[in-house]
């Protein structure tokens, strides 16, 4: 008897190893995946603008990045006692406008530099819905608590996210041809929008991805992996979700996490990874006694096994 619908998953050809830089850049749920990653020690770089909730907001990112267009005092303004910027998240606002423009500006240098590299960009959409600056006409990343008459909101069409996905792959490709990029879409609800204005919305994003990614069956680097599906078929029960009923919960991640690892990480890196989960685990753990001869050894042997994997892996780094 089977009490679950399974969303098929095969492994894919070029996968993720240690060797693998990686870019991760999205909404709430591509810090999930990103966290799991981490946690396992790839070489990571996820949401250097902070989380980035709809397709124009990272196409804005990605190509103000490649073009090298600094940011200037007339990109940010002040509001609440601190400086802010229409393109990241509050994450970024800053007391000073010297260092917000500082750590955008960085920021920038970092996904450049990341993207000219990074064998998979993982890319997570989390809704349609986007707010326009009545002033300047111009679609926002974040609002950050402005008075909301400052603002117009809008559902983007299918063929306005096909735009700009395109826009999205066509800059990555201009300094990474070989680039494989990953789409998915954010299985958490938006339902301060409405509840049928998230079906609404994530129903555009679903098929201008998909239609993304068969137009592209002659260019293998384009991919969707079905978190949301996973999400909404395989869990469908409100206990893989927090108390929000909205964010799926740990139980959740795990699950979806255990469905990305059989697709895109490589069995190779799945040997390092349990190495690295043994460490992790033992760096939590705290002992009854710190001086205790027994704990000694224990950290002695731990930090063996540290020098081991960082000799191969010089990019790891463990907090001791």
């Amino acid at each position: 008897m089977k009490l679950q619908t399974i969303v098929p998953l095969k492994p894919e050809d070029k996968q993720i190893d240690y060797k693998s830089p990686l870019l991760l850049l999205g909404s709430c749920f591509v810090e999930n995946i990103g966290e799991k990653l981490k946690y396992y020690q790839f070489q990571t770089l996820q949401n250097t603008f902070g989380i980035l909730f709809h397709p124009i907001a990272i196409e804005n990112l990605i190509i103000r990045a490649i073009e090298e267009k600094a940011y200037a005092d007339a990109d940010v303004f002040y509001y609440n006692e601190r400086w802010h910027c229409f393109d990241a998240h509050s994450d970024l606002s800053d007391s000073s406008k010297e260092n917000l423009l500082s750590n955008l500006n960085s920021a920038l240098l970092y996904t450049r530099n990341q993207l000219s590299k990074a064998t998979h960009t993982l890319i997570t959409l989390g809704t349609a819905w986007v707010y326009k600056d009545v002033e300047n006409q111009k679609r926002v990343a974040n609002c950050h608590k402005l008075p909301q008459k400052q603002f117009t909101k809008e559902l983007l069409t299918e063929s306005e996210i096909e735009e700009s996905l395109n826009s999205i792959i066509s800059t990555i490709r201009k300094v990474n041809v070989n680039a494989t990029v990953i789409f998915t879409i954010s299985p958490v609800r938006h339902l301060k929008d409405g509840f049928v204005e998230n079906q609404r919305s994530k129903a555009n994003l679903i098929t201008a991805v998909g239609k993304i990614v068969e137009s592209a069956s002659s260019n293998k680097n384009l991919h969707y992996f079905p978190a949301y599906e996973i999400m909404l078929d395989e869990l469908r029960d409100y206990r893989f979700y927090t108390e929000d009923m909205v964010h799926p919960n740990n139980l959740a991640i795990d699950y979806i996490w255990d469905k990305f690892k059989s697709v895109w990480i490589s069995q190779k890196a799945d040997q390092v990874m349990k190495v690295v989960q043994e460490i992790q685990k033992g760096l939590a753990h705290r002992p009854f006694n710190e001086k205790a001869e027994q704990h000694q050894l224990f950290l002695k042997s731990l930090n063996e096994k540290i020098l081991v994997l960082k000799k191969e892996y010089t990019f790891m780094n463990f907090d001791i």
